[in-house]
Parts: C-alpha cells; sequence; structure tokens
C-alpha cells in the first residue's frame, strides 16, 4: 500500500503561481511513475504531467511551458511548480503513482487549486 498527501493548493490571481508537492509514504519502494491530474467542476479528471524513477518528463498540451514536473526519490516527493495560470487551471489536483506491479496505482485525496481572473 502506498499513502499520498498533496499540499499547496489554494487561491491565486490570473498569472500567479503555486507549487503543489505530494508527498509518499507506505511501500514507496513499488513507485515507478509519479503523475499529476486534475479535475474541474462538471469535466473528467484529465492527466496533467508525469515523472518517471529516472526523471523523464511528459506534459499535458495545456499545460507545456507552464507547469514543471520534479520528484525527490530519497525524500518520496514529487512537486508540480505552476507558473502563468490561467481560470481555466481551476481544479481539485490530483497526484497518482503507478507501481511496478501490473494494475496497482494509488491516488491521492486531492488539493483545489483556484485561480481567479
Amino acid at each position: 500500500q502506498v499513502q499520498l498527501v498533496e499540499s499547496g493548493g489554494g487561491l491565486v490571481q490570473n498569472g500567479g503561481s503555486l507549487r503543489l508537492s505530494c508527498t509518499a509514504s507506505g511501500s514507496t519502494r513499488s513507485i515507478n511513475i509519479m503523475d499529476w491530474y486534475r479535475q474541474a467542476p462538471g469535466k473528467q479528471r484529465e492527466f496533467i504531467a508525469a515523472i518517471s524513477i529516472g526523471g523523464t518528463t511528459n506534459y499535458a498540451d495545456s499545460v507545456k511551458g507552464r507547469f514543471t514536473i520534479s520528484r525527490d526519490n530519497a525524500k518520496k516527493t514529487m512537486s508540480l511548480q505552476m507558473n502563468s495560470l490561467k481560470p481555466e487551471d481551476t481544479a481539485v489536483y490530483y497526484c497518482h503513482v503507478d507501481t511496478y506491479y501490473a494494475g496497482e496505482d494509488y491516488w491521492g485525496q486531492g488539493t483545489q487549486v483556484t485561480v481567479s481572473s
């Protein structure tokens, strides 16, 4: 079992920045890919960014160039630096991990990000 706790959400003005963090505990040695998703009201949860254990990153087109994902394997943490935030970035942001075991993944409880116009 892996437990994930997000932090860093809040209210920010259009064009502002926030940094989200995700801390993992439990069976963290099984973690492979770490990523961020978000879900806006009335919309499906969508992929934002991913980072492999080796540091390879992947981003959704909607956030490319504005968001930066990073992880510290020793500290079992992952971060998402969000710059140039827009009102359409308003959503609940979720930390997610895939383990080395097929079909095994875990979600955090989510943290609210609100960007005012």
